[in-house]
């Protein structure tokens, strides 16, 4: 017997169709078995495809899967994840809870139109023999960053807006790092800071178009470099991303508009 199963995609972390970062989002009366989920996200062929299972009012089981496996958090697919919730489902909500892989996260409608979500800080730190890693960045980055921190990925700060629109990095070279993602930033000449993200390992994809997740890692940097709690962002890929970040504790507030793309049924 075939099953209908509804499917959005959204754009999150912009105001506008075809840019920002598209995500899927499967609503679930209950959990396929892992291997439907795992193919629906291969059948998409996106970066993400979130799942979510509602437990009880205001709370659901959400999970992400890229195409070549399951991920324990993703900040694009959850803000699409919520606005699907409180602007088409429960437009009446204003905001949701999310069990998933990192703990609890909360999602909230601002007033603005906006979605604020709440996520753990990851805390990144400054490498203390930086030397061995700068052969390996020099190859592949034509200049050397200033500081060089590490968290689940590897983030090099520059001086400079432009070195970040114009990096060509060679990602072959980045391939065997022990780090999920590489990230370039630098201060920001209309925002605090603007920043680039790279997958070498990606099957397609090699350069993420908005990445809530790192932003999580380059806010603490940014809020202690500017001495401020609340920052602003661009992530200055192709399709480009917009992100306001908030400084609270251990937690790191993540603002940032979604819009729909595609809304429709799979069938399986």
């Amino acid at each position: 017997m075939q099953q209908r199963i509804s499917i959005f995609q959204v754009d999150s972390f912009t105001d506008t169709v075809f840019k920002g970062n598209p995500a899927a989002v499967c609503p679930l009366m209950e959990w396929l078995d892992d291997s439907t989920l795992q193919n629906i996200a291969i059948e998409n062929n996106l970066a993400e495809t979130a799942f979510f299972v509602k437990t009880g009012m205001g709370h659901y089981k959400l999970r992400w899967f890229m195409p070549h496996g399951e991920i324990d958090l993703c900040g694009h697919a959850t803000l699409a994840s919520a606005w699907v919730i409180l602007f088409e489902l429960h437009s009446e909500w204003n905001k949701v809870t999310f069990d998933s892989l990192s703990g609890p996260l909360v999602a909230s409608k601002c007033s603005n139109g906006c979605i604020e979500l709440d996520f753990p800080s990851a805390k990144p730190i400054l490498h203390q023999d930086p030397d061995e890693i700068k052969k390996v960045l020099a190859q592949a980055f034509s200049l050397t960053p200033k500081e060089i921190y590490t968290s689940r990925d590897l983030i090099l700060i520059y001086e400079k807006e432009e070195q970040i629109r114009n990096m060509k990095p060679n990602l072959d070279i980045l391939k065997n790092l022990p780090y999920l993602c590489t990230v370039i930033s630098a201060p920001g000449q209309n925002v605090d800071f603007v920043s680039r993200v790279f997958d070498a390992n990606a099957p397609t994809m090699q350069e993420d178009p908005v990445t809530g997740s790192v932003h999580c890692s380059l806010a603490p940097i940014w809020s202690h470099k500017l001495k401020k709690k609340e920052l602003t962002a661009v992530q200055l890929s192709e399709r480009t991303g917009y992100l306001h970040c908030e400084i609270k504790g251990d937690r790191i507030c993540l603002r940032g508009h979604a819009v729909l793309y595609l809304k429709g049924e799979i069938i399986i």
